[in-house]
């Protein structure tokens, strides 16, 4: 069982760097987990404009993700507020 690997899209990357420092902490700490956890978890799969996307939980924060199996990768799209999130693409 090899490891995944977390990869940041440039907008993800912006995102997060607009986060407060403690806010930054918990977002990369999850993601870690998320990588290392991820043979037994069950991604959460969005539906409509989003299909193409999974998300993970931070607090208020939502970060939006696209697996890909073969490269064993977690490819990190964007990082929003719940509030905003969900109007967006």
């Amino acid at each position: 069982m090899s490891a995944w690997r977390v990869e940041f899209r440039s907008k993800a990357e912006g995102d997060l760097s607009k986060l407060d420092k403690i806010i930054q902490r918990r977002v990369i700490e999850k993601l870690d987990w998320l990588a290392a956890n991820f043979e037994n978890i069950f991604p959460l799969s969005l539906a409509g404009e989003f299909k193409d996307f999974n998300k993970l939980r931070v607090g208020d924060w939502r970060v939006f993700y696209k697996i890909f199996w073969e490269g064993k990768t977690i490819d990190v799209c964007y990082i929003e507020h719940r509030s905003k999130a969900y109007k967006k693409k």
